[in-house]
């Protein structure tokens, strides 16, 4: 069972809708969890950003706690960047007002969190790592593209079963701006959604 503000964000999140266009861009990360549920094999997601610091958290947190709202099991889901800087303070903020609780576990220039979504449920441990760090997967696994820097400038992908553009636009254009919190939310609920609806096309 989801944390109850996160099941009151989930319900929220049901008035935001997926475009017809954006249905068909997830279409194959659907496609491949549908694989794996169906073979009874592990579902590995990374999701890749350049510095793993924004979208590529907020996915990666979303997608394992949209797994979880509908039932999905054996899904694990990372996060990534082609260089490591640390997740910027206003994920956790702006997930923490969405229900999450968040943990800081260490106070280095790139701290590590722990983001629990649900009582019983494993947290998710986050920083900001290379996508081939030691704690990601190094094989059977979906790479998942949230930004166009990180798909562009990164051709190859070692280890990857297929790569999935994903793609979300960076609240980092708003940082230090009256706008900085409201588009956070905006940014998160649009992933939010978009996992959801991903998440709710699996047949168990």
């Amino acid at each position: 069972m989801l944390f109850k503000e996160i099941n009151n964000t989930v319900e929220l999140l049901k008035n935001i809708k997926v475009s017809t266009e954006r249905k068909s861009g997830l279409q194959p990360l659907v496609d491949y969890i549908q694989t794996k549920v169906s073979q009874g094999e592990n579902v590995n997601l990374n999701f890749i950003c350049t510095h793993n610091s924004r979208r590529s958290h907020l996915a990666q947190i979303w997608a394992q706690t949209a797994a979880q709202n509908f039932g999905v099991k054996n899904v694990y889901c990372y996060s990534g960047g082609t260089e490591a800087t640390a997740m910027f303070p206003m994920v956790g903020k702006t997930l923490e007002k969405q229900g999450f609780q968040i943990a800081k576990l260490s106070n280095e220039k790139n701290p590590v969190y722990s983001v629990k979504y649900a009582e019983n449920a494993h947290p998710i441990i986050c920083f900001s790592k290379k996508y081939d760090d030691d704690f990601n997967p190094k094989g059977a696994f979906a790479a998942l593209m949230t930004c166009d820097h990180a798909d562009e400038n990164c051709p190859f992908i070692f280890g990857c079963e297929v790569r999935i553009p994903v793609r979300y636009n960076d609240p980092k254009a708003f940082d230090n701006t009256p706008q900085q919190e409201e588009k956070y939310l905006e940014r998160s609920n649009e992933i939010a959604s978009e996992m959801m609806y991903v998440f709710s096309q699996i047949k168990k």
